[in-house]
């Protein structure tokens, strides 16, 4: 059902997904309200030393930088060939829009999404009924002081993302024995090893585990650190034994940038000669504290082809992802049992994007890589494809497209 402006709009998460459908929403006289529980961008800024990808061009939107235009005529834009680093991203786009007349106003930042359900309805009640919606959305949030709030809006999007939540690295996806305890001194974020975190890695044996862009981008860091500081030691481990490396790499993959990440990644694992060992077809059973805790260090226990226990300076685990799930759970959400991501997201009958996002409950909606559960791979692009999708069901209105004449988006 069409739902038309002057409507409200909650927006969970003020990433770029969060920012640009917030954009959008105002760009067509919905009132927004966006709940941000640290900073604008700040899983963006965390990674902030790691390059992108994509070149600027397919990091950006034409809306976002209208709005940035209008707001500050004569803002220089990073060239659309320029790859950024996440910081660079931020600062020079995501920020700047986020400070735009159009959204500075609807950002709620230090105000963490504690739970989201109806009014007047349980969870249980009217399974699948469109009559649902005449019951209002409520936002339950926390600010940093503790402090609870209530906010009610006719729809409801959770962009939040899945950055904050890793997986545990144990096997079958569980906590390794010991884990838990020790969660706050394990890295499950991109250290930056060659800066800000230098200290930490320099000279010391760190575990590295995993298998993807995260583990290639933290492999090479270390390798360089090691060029530059003698005794800096890393011992990889993955859970698979792959003939091209550690890293599976796309076949013509169309992102130069990981391409070349994966190749230089697996050539470091395959050297025999250099500070990288690699170790296939390895798990964490259990990990312990070894001596002072304000000087690191852990016993590991591992199995499989390098079974035993081992003593490392640094854990550094790049084991994915999950979505926190727990938001929504007194709404009636319809995921994939397997990976997670909204089930209409894996249809494969060809029907429309914009059916593809739609729940049982009316009116609530995942998008960005939240809606694509712990699958892997999510791009920016295909978050502004959703947005523009989203607003057409939203409104209604099949041929609704701000994007329209964006030259980097598929339609």
């Amino acid at each position: 059902m069409a739902v038309d402006t002057p409507a409200k709009i909650a927006i969970l998460g003020a990433g770029p997904v969060g920012l640009e459908t917030a954009l959008y929403a105002r760009f067509l006289g919905y009132e927004v309200e966006v709940f941000e529980r640290r900073q604008i961008a700040a899983q963006v800024l965390r990674a902030g030393h790691v390059r992108l990808f994509s070149p600027f061009a397919d990091c950006c939107s034409p809306l976002g930088r209208a709005a940035i235009a209008a707001q500050e005529p004569g803002f220089v834009f990073p060239a659309d060939d320029q790859y950024l680093t996440a910081r660079q991203w931020a600062q020079q786009y995501l920020i700047p829009l986020a400070g735009t007349d159009l959204l500075s106003d609807c950002l709620r930042t230090g105000r963490a999404v504690v739970a989201v359900g109806r009014r007047d309805l349980l969870k249980s009640e009217l399974p699948g009924d469109e009559d649902r919606d005449e019951s209002p959305l409520r936002i339950l949030t926390e600010d940093d002081a503790g402090r609870e709030f209530t906010a009610e809006a006719d729809i409801v999007i959770d962009a939040t993302g899945v950055r904050g939540q890793p997986n545990w690295l144990g096997p079958g996806g569980m906590p390794a024995l010991g884990e838990r305890r020790l969660r706050e001194r394990i890295v499950y974020d991109l250290p930056d090893v060659l800066e800000a975190d230098r200290a930490d890695y320099a000279g010391r044996h760190t575990l590295l585990i995993g298998a993807g862009h995260s583990a290639a981008t933290t492999v090479i860091g270390l390798a360089q650190l090691a060029a530059e500081v003698p005794g800096t030691r890393v011992t990889w481990i993955t859970r698979h034994d792959r003939s091209g490396g550690p890293v599976a790499s796309m076949p013509d993959d169309p992102l130069p940038e990981r391409a070349r990440l994966t190749g230089e990644a697996n050539r470091l694992a395959h050297r025999a000669d250099g500070p990288v060992v690699h170790w296939p077809e390895t798990t964490v059973e259990a990990v312990e504290a070894a001596g002072d805790p304000a000087a690191g260090g852990f016993h590991v226990t591992l199995s499989g082809s390098h079974a035993g226990q081992h003593r490392f300076d640094r854990i550094v685990a790049h084991v994915g992802y999950r979505p926190d799930l727990s938001l929504f759970r007194e709404l009636q959400a319809d995921l994939s049992w397997a990976s997670e991501l909204v089930a209409g997201l894996s249809a494969s009958d060809g029907e429309p994007l914009s059916d593809q996002l739609r729940h049982p409950e009316p009116n609530f909606y995942i998008l960005g890589s939240k809606s694509f559960g712990r699958r892997l791979g999510f791009e920016f692009l295909t978050a502004l494809q959703q947005i523009r999708a989203l607003f057409a069901l939203i409104g209604d209105r099949a041929d609704l497209d701000l994007y329209r004449g964006a030259k980097n988006l598929p339609k």
